[in-house]
């Protein structure tokens, strides 16, 4: 694939079977409205917690996965400020006091959208009202290349970055919105903005390569909660999750017995536990299969709604997807390089 066609990669219309989830459970209106108080409390105060003497732009993201592109793009131009840390679940994370500052002060917010962070989109609304530059990066992703969790009466599925196609889109726009942001930096900003597509390709291209060398019988991703839809699309792998999109929904005792049934009738073998869930389920699910005469082992810990610890390979978003896609597809009988595609990611133990 070529950078040209990065941005609008076709993908089938028809994605692997999903199965029909418990759907999100509405917030309680409490958390947003006490949200939006304190953050117009905060718009009143001395600005920026970052100091007063940095005069660059404020760039306010909520995940790892956006705010490394930011970082990737922008360079030293920016002050770029992550909200959700490594390991944290956007679904249910509420902002610091800090953050609620940092938000009050930025030059610009960009969040993912699509209901990932359940808890923070109705201030974030209210602060674009209030003129403040917001953009949710994921929502710029052309409807039709979007899914939607079956029986949710069309919701989106957020976890865009899954596919590093669509992500090479997301990054492009964030781009354009940094150039606009910051104008006397906007042609180091578009030479960076080439340069990481450019290596979000070559990514792309080694994870289908990987991918590749899963015998296709076992080209199935079961995890925690339906985070890789994406993912399976892009690459031609199943994928069940335990729980719904959003963390907030519960899997029942009837999911976990279904999936058992799928578990066994597959032959399937390992599963996967996420960086950003309780493991109870999982292992419930490998419990049931192990009463019916069944072993299931856990084929290692995947970076679904969070990139890897600050510092590390693994905390980058690239890191992320390598660790990821290499790590499942040893699990499930493929090959690929033990410290991963770029020879960076930490030492891993086998299943």
């Amino acid at each position: 694939m070529h950078r040209a066609q990065l941005a609008t990669a076709a993908h089938p219309t028809s994605p692997p079977p999903r199965r029909r989830l418990p759907t999100r459970r509405t917030l309680p209106p409490l958390s947003s409205l006490t949200l939006a108080v304190t953050l117009a409390l905060a718009g009143c105060g001395s600005g920026d917690p970052a100091g007063p003497a940095d005069d660059r732009p404020l760039v306010v993201c909520t995940t790892g996965m956006i705010a490394d592109l930011v970082r990737e793009i922008g360079g030293d131009d920016l002050r770029v400020v992550q909200l959700v840390r490594a390991g944290v679940d956007p679904h249910l994370y509420t902002p610091t006091r800090d953050d609620v500052q940092r938000l009050a002060a930025a030059d610009l917010i960009l969040y993912n959208g699509l209901l990932l962070e359940g808890r923070m989109g109705d201030a974030l609304q209210r602060l674009a009202a209030g003129g403040t530059r917001v953009i949710a990066v994921a929502e710029t992703v052309p409807e039709h290349q979007r899914l939607s969790e079956p029986g949710s009466g069309g919701q989106p599925d957020p976890h865009v970055w899954m596919d590093v196609a669509l992500w090479g889109h997301v990054a492009g726009r964030i781009g354009a919105e940094l150039a606009e942001l910051h104008p006397p930096a906007a042609d180091r900003f578009a030479a960076n903005t080439e340069t990481l597509v450019t290596r979000l390709d070559e990514l792309h291209q080694s994870i289908q390569q990987l991918v590749d060398t899963i015998p296709e019988t076992r080209r199935v991703l079961v995890t925690a909660h339906d985070a890789f839809g994406y993912f399976g699309r892009a690459y031609g792998v199943e994928v069940r999750g335990i729980q719904g999109f959003s963390t907030e929904s519960e899997a029942g005792l009837r999911d976990i017995n279904e999936l058992v049934d799928y578990l066994i009738e597959r032959d399937i073998g390992a599963i996967f536990v996420e960086s950003t869930v309780a493991d109870r389920s999982v292992r419930a699910l490998i419990e049931g299969a192990a009463a019916r005469g069944h072993e299931v082992v856990i084929g290692g810990e995947l970076f679904s709604d969070s990139t890897g610890p600050a510092g590390t390979w693994e905390g980058t978003y690239i890191g992320m997807m390598d660790h990821n896609a290499s790590t499942l597809v040893r699990a499930l009988g493929g090959t690929a390089p033990e410290r991963g595609v770029y020879d960076r990611l930490a030492a891993q133990p086998a299943p």
